[in-house]
C-alpha cells in the first residue's frame, strides 16, 4: 500500500484485515472488537503466519489471495498456535517477496491497481511491458519507504509458466517484406545514409498507394 500523500508504505490484510493498512513493525488490532487483546483464544484476530513458505504460496493460488505479497516476518508477544503456523499480537516484517505480473513476466514496479482505502493506494507487481508509460512505484522506493528490502519470490508454482515467444514474422518489418532494408551487418547506420533510404521508402509506398487509387477510380468509373 501506498499513502496518498506518497510518503509511506504499509501492508493490508487479505482478510478481515483489509480495512487496516500495518508498516513494517506492528501491533494486531481486532476490527471486530476493541475490549479484548490480540489474539484472543475466543476470536480469530491477530497475525498469521506459516511454519512453510510453500503452505502461503499455495494459499496464493485461491482466488481471494492472489494478488498478495509473501512477508518473511517475526513473531512476538502472545500467540497461539495452530495447524499451520501461529497467530499472533506482534510482527516484523523481515522480507518482501512479490510475484510476478499478471502477464508472467518478471516485475519491475508497483503500479496503482485501484481497490484501495481511504487515505491508501493498492499497489500489485508489474513488468516494464505491461507498465508502459504509467506513473509507477520503483521497488527501490518502496524498500527505501519501508526499511524493508523487496525481492522477486522465485519459489514452486512459477518456473512452469512463462509467456509464450513471439510468433515467427510479427515484427514490423514482417509486414512490407517487399521493403529491402541494406544496412550494413553488424553496424549502426548514421542518421545521413539512413534518410536517402527511408525517403525511398517513402517514394515506394506513396506509388504503391497511386497505384491503387488509380485502379479504384477506374473500377468506381465504371456504369
Amino acid at each position: 500500500m501506498l499513502s496518498a500523500d506518497g510518503t509511506a508504505v504499509g501492508f493490508n490484510g487479505v482478510a478481515l484485515g483489509r480495512s487496516q493498512v500495518y508498516g513494517a513493525v506492528a501491533e494486531a488490532v481486532c476490527v471486530q472488537s476493541t475490549r479484548h487483546r490480540c489474539p484472543s483464544t475466543w476470536c480469530d484476530c491477530g497475525f498469521y503466519c506459516f511454519h512453510d513458505a510453500d503452505q502461503a504460496r499455495a494459499l496464493a493460488c485461491d482466488e481471494q489471495y492472489d494478488r498478495s505479497v509473501l512477508l518473511e516476518v517475526l513473531a512476538s508477544g502472545r500467540y497461539v498456535s495452530y495447524e499451520l503456523g501461529l497467530r499472533y499480537q506482534r510482527q516484523t516484517v523481515r522480507s518482501v517477496r512479490i510475484g510476478r505480473c499478471r502477464c508472467g513476466r518478471t516485475p519491475a514496479a508497483l503500479d496503482d491497481v485501484g481497490g484501495g482505502i481511504v487515505g491508501w493506494r493498492r499497489l500489485e507487481p508489474v513488468c516494464r511491458e505491461c507498465a508502459g508509460r504509467r506513473a509507477v512505484l520503483s521497488l527501490e522506493t518502496f524498500g527505501a519507504l519501508s526499511g524493508v528490502p523487496m525481492s522477486v519470490d522465485e519459489g514452486n508454482g512459477h518456473a512452469a509458466m512463462a509467456p509464450l515467444a513471439p510468433l515467427a514474422g510479427a515484427d514490423d518489418e514482417s509486414r512490407f517484406p517487399d521493403v529491402q532494408r541494406q544496412e550494413s551487418p553488424g553496424a549502426d547506420m548514421s542518421p545521413d545514409a539512413e534518410i536517402p533510404l527511408l525517403t525511398a521508402e517513402v517514394t515506394l509506398l506513396q506509388a504503391r498507394l497511386d497505384e491503387i487509387q488509380r485502379r479504384l477510380g477506374r473500377l468506381t468509373d465504371r456504369p
